[in-house]
């Protein structure tokens, strides 16, 4: 899957701006199609826009970076079984680094992989989604995710495993939609699906 496949141009004047608007950095998603099995979007980052930590229950996604540069931080849960309402919960570290485009899709399953995530635009950004199956606010609702320190927890434990080693977990919190998170959709202009 290339840009051109749908409608993108790294020529595009969102992809030359090299300048920070005032504000939080936008995100736009712009939705290419969707039935009960699966949905298709692409999301545009501009530089240093975030889509916050968050999760996709239940769900199987395909993400390939079109354009640009992008850090991604994902995790997987530790147990299967989640703790108390409201607590935190432990997750390991699946992946923290930079993608540069053209590169590999990335899969995030149900229970691996890294199906909690979030980008961060190094440069302007196009991201395209497959979500199977899409969301859904009856019972595949996304949830939003904080960090916690380890030196926040009362039980104090390490946010650490396996001292020298690569296996780093962390303590993760619900919230609420971060105040400052906000996506605004746009229309897609690349070529239609046909059913």
């Amino acid at each position: 899957m290339k840009p051109k496949h749908v409608g993108l141009s790294k020529n595009m004047q969102f992809f030359k701006s090299e300048s920070v608007a005032k504000g939080t950095p936008s995100v736009a998603y712009t939705p290419i199609y969707q039935c009960d099995e699966f949905s298709l979007c692409i999301f545009f980052l501009a530089a240093n826009a975030v889509i916050p930590l968050h999760n996709h229950p239940g769900m199987t996604v395909f993400s390939k970076l079109l354009l640009g540069d992008l850090h991604i931080k994902s995790y997987d849960w530790v147990d299967s079984m989640p703790p108390p309402e409201s607590q935190p919960r432990l997750a390991r570290l699946k992946v923290d680094s930079v993608l540069k485009a053209p590169c590999k899709t990335s899969v995030l399953y149900p229970t691996t992989g890294g199906n909690i995530h979030e980008f961060r635009a190094v440069t302007p950004c196009a991201v395209l989604d497959v979500l199977g199956p899409p969301y859904s606010k009856d019972d595949r609702d996304c949830s939003y995710y904080k960090e916690l320190q380890h030196s926040a927890l009362s039980n104090g434990e390490s946010s650490r495993v396996n001292e020298g080693g690569s296996d780093y977990l962390r303590w993760l919190k619900e919230i609420e939609v971060p105040q400052d998170s906000h996506m605004e959709r746009i229309d897609y202009w690349g070529p239609q699906i046909v059913d």
